[in-house]
């Protein structure tokens, strides 16, 4: 198996007498990774992004047969642990400093925390360098660094380039063009997309109506899940027939679609429960949270034998495909979707099931007026 693949799980060759064998599992992966938590010893090296457990034979034969033809084995040691750094006084400033500016231009708390930690470690490489006048070459340099020794993913290795960005951009005021740094090549995978029978399943599986009313609503209005967490009662357009969805993605406000099976069973769902502001609401009646909506989800997946790779937002990935099978317009998705540009819309053309009762071939055309028999094929 390659071990670029996605669903691959590398398992890192201990060296010597090391205490514990390292593996990378990819996030996708969370029946995997959730299965091998429960064994004992096992550990999650933050910094790394790494799994461990205690190096022993047991322990490896119980991996290989967890993990099975998942397990891609690499006889190289594995990355770099990223050092734990204490900021200094002068690293601090312009932490301060840079997180100030981030609150100002509205950015999400989880943006600022992501960019504050990529920057800790940023400043720290340059600490005896005057930041300003870092160049483009010691930056890429930097990003370099990163990947080489401690074998950061495309991901991470954009959420750095953007966090330098932000600090240069809007912190010190710097020209645009500094910033031309080069990137990764953008991944091209396709979204991950359910069935309509799965999508059926897995939304009529939960027993409980507040459970059953979150998944349909994801699925209904193409929601991502932050988006439903922050649903408020009075963002249910019951009168006009849409969903309100106030500071999505990119700080816009949307309008999406409110299906009348929907409205009835959110209906049946206030009736029972009565949410006071939020249109989901916890046990201590604040906003529901996204790790008990992934729990839901899991035990829907599970039960009904669908796909196990997929996630609660591949309902919304579905919503869009299922869509346009039906030959909505492409517009109208990308509204609902809240998609700044069609462009990104446009991957969904991309999923789309090819048959023959979504395309016609041009051989059908070829013979429609002729009578397809021996004599035509010679």
């Amino acid at each position: 198996m390659d071990p670029t693949n996605k669903y691959s799980i590398i398992l890192y060759t201990p060296r010597g007498n090391a205490g514990r064998i390292k593996f990378r599992i990819p996030y996708i992966l969370k029946a995997e990774r959730e299965a091998f938590k429960k064994l004992d010893g096992t550990f999650y090296h933050y910094n790394q992004k790494l799994w461990s457990i205690v190096n022993t034979e047991e322990n490896l034969k119980r991996v290989r047969q967890l993990f099975g033809s998942k397990l891609v084995v690499e006889n190289k040691a594995a990355p770099a642990k990223m050092p734990q750094v204490i900021p200094s006084e002068k690293i601090q400033q312009a932490l301060d400093q840079n997180h100030q500016k981030m609150v100002l231009k509205g950015f999400s708390a989880n943006t600022i925390n992501s960019y504050q930690h990529c920057l800790l470690q940023y400043f720290r490489y340059f600490d005896t360098a005057d930041l300003k006048n870092v160049t483009k070459e010691q930056i890429e340099g930097y990003v370099f660094h990163l990947i080489n020794k401690y074998k950061i993913g495309e991901q991470q290795q954009n959420m750095v380039i953007n966090a330098i960005k932000c600090y240069y951009e809007h912190t010190l005021g710097m020209p645009r063009e500094y910033y031309n740094i080069t990137r990764p090549k953008k991944s091209k995978d396709l979204p991950n997309v359910l069935s309509v029978e799965e999508v059926r399943k897995i939304l009529n599986h939960p027993a409980n109506i507040k459970h059953r009313a979150i998944l349909h609503t994801i699925y209904g209005g193409g929601l991502r899940v932050g988006e439903i967490l922050r649903l408020r009662v009075k963002d249910i357009r019951s009168d006009d027939g849409y969903i309100f969805i106030k500071d999505s993605k990119g700080k816009r406000d949307r309008h999406t679609v409110l299906s009348p099976l929907l409205l009835q069973l959110l209906r049946d769902y206030y009736r029972q429960h009565k949410p006071s502001y939020w249109l989901f609401e916890g046990q201590d009646g604040g906003q529901y949270s996204a790790k008990s909506i992934q729990a839901i989800y899991r035990a829907a997946v599970k039960a009904t034998n669908s796909n196990p790779w997929s996630t609660p937002h591949t309902l919304r990935h579905s919503f869009a495909t299922h869509l346009m099978e039906r030959g909505v317009n492409i517009r109208y998705i990308q509204s609902a979707l809240g998609h700044a540009s069609t462009k990104t819309t446009e991957i969904y053309t991309r999923v789309v099931g090819i048959n023959n009762k979504t395309l016609k071939s041009p051989l059908d055309s070829l013979y429609e007026t002729v009578t397809f028999g021996t004599k035509e094929l010679k």
